[in-house]
Order: C-alpha cells, then structure tokens, then sequence
C-alpha cells in the first residue's frame, strides 16, 4: 500500500509501487486529466506537479511520490480558475486540446518559480511540451498573459 497526497487529499494506492504514476491517477484514482502522450516523458502530456515541482508522470513511479504532495489538473484549482487556466480560456489557446493540460502544469509550475519571465524564459521552459496543433504562439501568449495580465 502506498500512500500519496493528491489534489490535498490523502489516497491509498493498493499495487505495484513501480507503477508509474499517470496510471495510478487514471485508473486507480479516476482522474483523467491527466493525459498519455508518448509514454517516455518526451511530450508533456501527462505533467503534474509534485512538490510544486512539473514532473512527467509517466516516467515516475508511485514508489517516488510516495507521502509527497501530487496536484493533477483537476486540483490546480477545482473551479478552473487558476490565472494560467485563465489566461488558457481568455486567449482561447487549444486548438484539438489534448496536451493542454500538460502544458498548463507546466506553465503555472514555471510560474511559481518565475513570476514575470521573459519571452525567451518562456520558450525555454515550455520547450519540452509538444502541442501537435502548433500552438506555440498562444500558448507562449498565454504564459505571458497570466504572469502580467497583459
């Protein structure tokens, strides 16, 4: 049995302690959120925020997050309204919206370290999430729009 923070919640995990943690949160705990993209950690699909910290739930495993605080897309903030998923809405940035998620954990991760980055800080940190629709330009946009407002 491991047991994991999620969403400010205590949950016990009953299985394989190897079992990388987006399947935990998929299909243990019913929070599809959280997407597969690739499966290496290559993509950025399946990000959540461990610690406060983007991390690639793909590629870590129920045994590493183990008495660790986990936020999926559904705990960034239970109403949508966090300033990231804000500015997301705002500047209508998905297109097909299968990665957003991904990329919104990792912006409001980045954002939390980094309140006003610049323009090149947020290509920089936004460079390991792939968005198949090309929508880098909004997606930078929005990084910049929730970290000033503008």
């Amino acid at each position: 049995m491991t047991k994991l923070m999620v969403n400010g919640a205590s949950q016990e995990i009953d299985g394989d302690a190897s079992m990388p943690l987006l399947w935990a949160l998929r299909d243990t705990l019913d929070l599809p959120g959280t997407k597969y993209g690739c499966g290496a950690g290559l993509c950025g699909a399946c990000t959540v925020h461990v610690d406060g910290k983007a991390v690639r739930s793909c590629q870590t495993s129920v045994s590493e997050v183990e008495g660790k605080s986990v936020t999926t897309i559904e705990g960034l903030d239970p109403n949508g309204e966090h300033r990231v998923q804000q500015a997301w809405r705002e500047l209508n940035v998905p297109q097909c919206g299968f990665c957003q998620t991904g990329q919104i954990m990792q912006a409001a991760a980045f954002l939390e370290e980094n309140p006003r980055p610049s323009d090149d800080e947020i290509l920089t940190a936004m460079a390991g999430n792939v968005c198949r629709c090309g929508c880098y330009q909004r997606i930078v946009q929005a990084v910049r729009f929730a970290s000033t407002g503008s």
